[in-house]
C-alpha cells in the first residue's frame, strides 16, 4: 500500500496527502472538542479549531504556555493539573470533570480525558488532551436534581395528604409525613409490608385491597371513599386515589397513593344535611301550626255559638229526660271539639300557658293514680330521678297532660300481655350551637320510655306531625305529640323522640330549669261562681265581635243574666257607640278581628274612659304577654264562665 493518497480539491486539483496529514485535517475538523498536546512538563504543543473556539485562545496566544491556566485558582492550589499528567503516566488514562477556566474568564463544565503518548519504546513523549464543554448538560442535570429534590421536598413536607409508592405486590417503597401522620407509622415501621393493613378486617375479608390494585391496573387510576385504620385502630373516612406507575417501555414499576383523610368534612357536610333537614322539618312544621292555629281559632268561635245556644236550650226546654239528654249529649260533643282545639292551639303555640317553677318528681307522684287508672293493670309504671332534680318552669296542667299523652302512646305500643313504663328525669346542661337548637343553659330532661313494638325511621319522622296516627281509625286525633311537641317549644324546650323497631320508644321533654327556691307551691281551689243573688245588677254590655253568629250567643247569654246588651261588628262601630251611649257598664270584645284588634279597642277605650272595664274574649296565647291589666276570657266559654267573669271585673271596679 502507497504512504500517501491523493485527495481531490475544491477546484478540481488533486494533492498527496500522507497519513499525518489526514489526522490532522480530520483533529482540525472537530470544532466541539477541544484536542491538544501538551509536552512532558503541560506546555502546549498543538492546537485545534475546537480548542480555540471552546476555550478563546487563538493558537499563537496559548502554544507553549502551561495548560494549569485552564484550570480555576481552587483547583491549581489543590495542584489539580499536576495530578492529571501523573495520574495519565501512572494508569495510562486521566478522565475527570469539572469547572474550567476560559479565556475571558467564563467558567464552564468539562468532561477532560488526558492520555499518555509514547514511542516505539515506551518512552513518554507528551500527552495527548481532549476537552468538551458538558455545561448544557451540567445544567440540564442540574435542574433535573434539583427539581427531583423539590419534589421529594413537596411529597415530604405535604401533611395533609398521605403520599406513598408500592411495589406491584403492593409492599410500600417509601412513606412521607402526611402519611406519617394520618396513619401513625414512621418510615422504618411502614415500609415493606403490605398496605392491606390500612383497610378494615371486613374490607379485608372481601378482597378490597388487591381489587384496588387490579382495578387500577385495568383502568389506569382507582378512587373511591371508605373507612381506613390508623395505626392505633382508630378508624377515619378516607379518599383514596391509586394510580398504576410505568416505565418507558411500559412496564409496571408499582402503584402511587394518595390518601386523604376526610372525617372533618364529611361529618360536616352530615351535620349539614341534619341542620337542613331540621330546617325544612321546622319550616314544615311552622306551616302546618300556623294553619292548625287558624283553623282551632275559627272552630273556636263555632263552638262558643254551639255551646250558648245548647245552654239557652236547655233551660228553656220542657222538661222532658228525652230532650235535656239530647242537648247533654251535644254540650258533651261541643266541650270534647273545645278539647281538641286546645290541643290544636298548643301545637300551634297559641295557647295561653300559666308557666311557674314546678317540681317533676312531685307533678309526676301527683298524677300516679290518674296514670294507673288510665294505663290499666298490664302496664306496669316505674319512675326515676335523679337527686338534687332541678325544678322546671312549665305549665302544670299542660305538663300533666303531655305525661298522660306519652304515657297513653307508650301503652298502645305495648304488646297485648302489657310491659312497663319507665317515667325519669336528669338534668342536663346544654351548650352553644345544641343539635337540637336550644338555647345554652340548663335543662331537665323528662323521659318516657316504653317497652313497646318502636317506630321505623318514617314513622320516626312523622310522629309529631299533626293528624299523623299509626292508631286504628277512631282511636286516636294524632294530635297528642303534637300538643306535646308545641308546649315544649312555647316553654323555650323541645321534644325529641329516639326509637327503632323492636326496642321500644323514648320520649324525652327538654324544659329550661328553674331556680329551686321559686318552686309553685299547690294552687288553691279554683274559685267558685258567685251565686247569682251575689252578681252585679243589670248592667248595660257593650258586645263586640266580627263573627255575627258568635255575637249573637254572646248577646243571648247576657241578655239570660238580665243585662241589657248593645252589638258592634268591629272596633270601630264599638267607638261610635261608646261616643253615642254614656250609661255602657261593660265590654265585652272578641280580640281578632280585622282593621282594630279587641286590644287596640280596649287601649282606646282606657284612653277615653279609664273606669270602663274590658273583657277580651280569645282562644289565643298571646293575649296574657301584650293585653296587661285587661282581663282575658277564654273561647269557647259557657255562661258559668262569662259570668264569673263579669263578676270579677265588678268587685275589681
Amino acid at each position: 500500500m502507497n504512504a500517501a493518497a491523493r485527495t481531490a480539491t475544491t477546484d478540481g486539483t488533486t494533492v498527496t496527502a500522507t497519513p499525518q496529514d489526514r489526522y490532522r485535517l480530520l483533529v482540525d475538523a472537530l470544532t466541539d472538542y477541544a484536542i491538544y498536546m501538551l509536552d512532558l512538563d503541560g506546555r502546549v504543543t498543538s492546537w485545534n479549531p475546537g480548542a480555540e473556539r471552546l476555550k478563546g485562545y487563538r493558537a499563537q496566544e496559548i502554544l507553549g504556555e502551561h495548560f494549569s491556566r485552564f484550570y480555576t485558582d481552587e483547583d491549581r492550589s489543590a495542584g489539580l493539573p499536576q495530578n492529571a499528567l501523573a495520574t495519565a503516566a501512572r494508569e495510562g488514562r486521566f478522565e475527570a470533570e469539572g469547572w474550567h477556566v476560559r479565556k475571558d474568564g467564563t467558567r464552564f463544565w468539562a468532561n477532560v480525558i488526558i492520555d499518555p503518548i509514547r514511542d516505539a519504546g515506551g518512552h513518554l513523549l507528551g500527552y495527548a488532551k481532549i476537552t468538551r464543554d458538558l455545561s448544557e448538560r451540567r445544567t440540564a442535570e442540574e435542574a433535573l436534581r434539583r427539581s427531583d429534590q423539590q419534589f421529594r421536598l413537596l411529597v415530604q413536607s405535604v401533611t395533609d395528604y398521605a403520599i406513598y409508592m408500592l411495589d406491584p405486590n403492593g409492599n410500600v417503597t417509601n412513606w412521607n409525613l402526611g402519611a406519617q401522620r394520618i396513619k401513625g407509622y414512621a418510615p422504618e415501621e411502614i415500609v415493606g409490608q403490605h398496605f392491606s393493613r390500612f383497610y378494615t378486617e371486613e374490607d379485608r375479608a372481601r378482597g378490597e385491597p388487591q381489587r384496588a390494585l387490579d382495578r387500577a391496573l385495568a383502568e389506569g387510576r382507582y378512587e373511591r371513599e371508605g373507612w381506613r385504620v390508623r395505626k392505633d385502630g382508630t378508624r377515619f373516612w378516607a379518599n383514596v386515589v391509586v394510580d398504576p406507575i410505568r416505565d418507558a417501555d411500559g412496564t409496571l414499576l408499582g402503584f402511587a397513593k394518595v390518601t386523604r383523610d376526610i372525617t372533618e368534612r364529611t361529618n360536616a357536610q352530615r351535620e349539614l344535611e341534619q341542620a337542613r333537614e331540621a330546617f325544612f322539618q321546622a319550616q314544615k312544621l311552622e306551616s302546618i301550626g300556623q294553619l292548625t292555629g287558624g283553623i282551632a281559632h275559627d272552630f273556636n268561635n263555632l263552638l262558643t255559638a254551639v255551646i250558648a245556644s245548647l245552654e239557652l236550650l236547655r233551660k228553656r226546654l220542657p222538661d222532658d229526660p228525652r230532650n235535656v239528654q239530647l242537648v247533654d249529649n251535644a254540650l258533651e260533643g261541643a266541650q270534647r271539639g273545645a278539647s281538641l282545639t286546645r290541643r290544636m292551639l298548643a301545637f300551634a303555640r297559641r295557647q295561653a300557658l300559666e308557666v311557674v317553677p314546678l317540681d317533676v318528681a312531685d307533678l309526676v307522684a301527683g298524677m300516679t293514680g290518674l296514670l294507673e287508672r288510665s294505663l290499666g293493670p298490664q302496664i306496669g309504671i316505674r319512675t326515676d330521678f335523679a337527686q338534687n332534680l332541678a325544678p322546671v318552669r312549665a305549665d302544670a296542667n299542660q305538663l300533666e297532660s303531655a305525661v298522660l299523652n306519652l304515657a297513653v302512646n307508650a301503652r298502645d305500643a305495648m304488646p297485648a300481655e302489657g310491659g312497663e313504663i319507665v317515667i325519669s328525669a336528669t338534668n342536663e346542661a346544654v351548650g352553644a350551637n345544641d343539635a337540637m337548637g336550644l338555647a345554652p343553659g340548663a335543662y331537665v330532661c323528662l323521659r318516657v320510655t316504653d317497652s313497646g313494638a318502636g317506630m321505623d325511621a318514617d314513622t320516626l319522622n312523622r310522629a309529631t306531625e299533626p293528624f299523623f296516627t299509626t292508631k286504628g281509625i277512631g282511636k286516636g286525633t294524632g294530635l297528642g305529640l303534637s300538643m306535646v311537641h308545641g308546649m315544649a317549644d312555647q316553654l323555650g324546650g323541645k321534644l325529641t323522640l329516639k326509637s327503632r323497631p323492636g326496642e321500644g320508644t323514648t320520649a324525652e321533654i327538654w324544659l329550661p330549669a328553674a331556680d329551686i327556691a321559686e318552686i309553685a307551691q299547690p294552687s288553691p281551689a279554683a274559685e267558685e261562681p258567685e251565686p247569682r243573688a251575689n252578681q252585679p245588677s243589670t248592667l248595660t254590655v257593650l258586645a263586640v265581635d266580627d263573627d255575627g253568629l258568635v255575637l249573637m250567643n254572646t248577646t243571648a247569654m247576657l241578655e239570660d243574666m238580665g243585662h241589657r246588651v248593645l252589638e258592634a261588628s268591629s272596633g270601630k262601630k264599638a267607638l261610635d257607640l261608646l261616643s253615642r251611649e254614656p250609661e255602657i257598664d261593660l265590654v265585652i270584645t272578641d280580640q281578632a278581628m280585622p282593621q282594630m284588634t279587641g286590644l287596640e279597642l280596649a287601649r282606646e277605650i282606657r284612653q277615653q274612659r279609664p273606669d270602663l272595664p274590658v273583657i277580651i274574649a280569645t282562644g289565643y296565647a298571646e293575649l296574657p304577654a301584650a293585653g296587661g291589666d285587661f282581663l282575658k276570657l277564654d273561647k269557647p266559654f259557657f255562661e258559668q264562665q262569662l259570668a264569673q267573669a263579669i263578676a270579677t271585673v265588678h268587685r275589681g271596679r
